[in-house]
């Protein structure tokens, strides 16, 4: 799906909050009033791009009949991570996973494991980890489950234990090595909140 414009998105919240209080779509006036517009021509524009994108639609001629396509409210996805080497880490949310019921620390993020290097951790191929930014490495506990980009090789999911100036990466799983490195090659990007597992 095409990712939208911070004005596009920007409307794109407040009508889905909009219809899933009310029922029922809002007026252009109201859309105008929300997004603090005097012309109705902003919000025509940026509707035609929500529908173009495949976010919303409408019966033509009849007013109030907007409808959302694509909620994209949840949990970002943000790409898989490694339990097996190192892979590419990903920036963009490419999923979304509707958690709506259940607490979270803020800024938590997914990925989807592929690899099975912590299945002993009970992190399987196929899981997702919810992990939460890491403001200070160096204060992490030695064992947490984390998140890591290895400087030119990419991201796993792996134990991290900090020693003096080196770090290592521990995986769950026997048939794996340690990755041992200095300190200043490892960026850590979050540490495990939780994991999902769909048996479907």
């Amino acid at each position: 799906m095409e990712r939208l414009t911070e004005v596009q998105q920007e409307l794109y919240e407040w009508l889905v909050e909009y219809i899933r209080v009310n029922q029922h779509s809002p007026s252009i006036r109201q859309m105008m009033q929300a997004m603090n517009l005097r012309s109705p021509a902003p919000i025509q524009s940026r509707l035609e791009h929500l529908r173009n994108k495949g976010y919303i639609d409408w019966d033509e001629g009849k007013a109030r009949t907007i409808r959302i396509l694509a909620t994209k409210y949840g949990v970002p996805i943000l790409g898989t991570i490694a339990a097996g080497g190192l892979i590419e880490p990903f920036t963009d949310a490419v999923e979304h996973l509707d958690l709506a019921n259940l607490s979270l620390p803020p800024q938590t993020y997914a990925l989807r494991v592929t690899g099975d290097s912590m299945i002993e951790d009970l992190i399987a191929d196929g899981d997702v980890v919810f992990l939460r930014p890491v403001a200070e490495p160096n204060q992490l506990k030695n064992g947490t489950i984390v998140a890591a980009m290895v400087e030119g090789h990419g991201t796993t999911l792996k134990r991290f234990y900090l020693q003096e100036d080196t770090v290592t990466l521990k995986p769950a799983n026997p048939k794996y090595q340690p990755i041992q490195v200095p300190a200043m090659q490892v960026q850590v990007q979050g540490s495990l909140v939780g994991v999902w597992r769909n048996y479907n």
